[in-house]
């Protein structure tokens, strides 16, 4: 089921239809309010979450679905405003998986909600991956830092995922990008640094495994385990 939030009945409907003729279960919801009824009766596979909505803006219900176990790894999508670097780099800040711009094509919708569901249910052959104190089980979906367990995004769990399968080995952020986004960001490798920055936070001291290369980009770097 894909939990569609948006304020403005004529979109709300068009998504919701179109995913369904796609072969998707989709569900229309207008406000935060109303996508946490929701979220009672069962967890979705993707939300895909307005930001400008009333009363509680998206952003606000991006950090409360990220801070709450039962949803702190569902993939979300972020409708931004067109342009809005503002918003998509909060967005992406506070545990968004991808983003997609207002006005948007039904199509366009369709092809991002797929991409972002395909590479979540993409099966590892590896079921531990360790770097130190840092523990990634596969088939959990779980990640141990310092014996803590460590919630993170999806998103962030393939960047992780991606770094520890080569540990020692320098990623481009154009590598990264192409390999765990899917698509052209069309040279917004800021998108990497932002989930780089985020991930050493969640992390804490063993955070300091993923090393920066300057002028190239991000590796596993030397203490780790395999």
């Amino acid at each position: 089921m894909i939990f569609c939030v948006e304020d403005d009945p004529n979109i709300r409907e068009l998504e919701v239809y179109t995913l369904q003729s796609v072969g998707f279960k989709a569900l229309g919801v207008g406000s935060g309010d109303e996508l946490f009824k929701a979220l009672e009766c069962g967890k979705p596979t993707l939300i895909l979450l307005d930001i400008m909505l009333p009363g509680e803006d998206g952003l606000s219900l991006l950090k409360r679905l990220r801070s709450d176990k039962r949803t702190a790894q569902v993939p979300v999508i972020m409708a931004t405003a067109k342009g809005s670097e503002f918003d998509k780099v909060h967005g992406l800040d506070n545990g968004a998986d991808d983003y997609i711009a207002k006005p948007f094509g039904m199509m366009e919708m369709v092809s991002r909600v797929k991409a972002v569901l395909r590479r979540y249910k993409q099966e590892d052959k590896q079921s531990r991956l360790t770097a130190g104190e840092l523990i990634m089980e596969i088939d959990k979906h779980r990640v141990m830092a310092g014996g803590q367990e460590v919630v993170l995004t999806f998103k962030e769990f393939e960047l992780l995922h991606k770094l520890l399968e080569r540990p020692g080995q320098v990623f481009t952020r154009e590598q990264l990008l192409t390999d765990i986004w899917g698509y052209d960001f069309a040279g917004e490798t800021r998108t990497v640094d932002v989930h780089v920055r985020t991930l050493r936070l969640k992390l804490g001291e063993a955070g300091a495994l993923v090393e920066t290369v300057r002028g190239v980009g991000y590796r596993i770097g030397a203490g780790y385990e395999k």
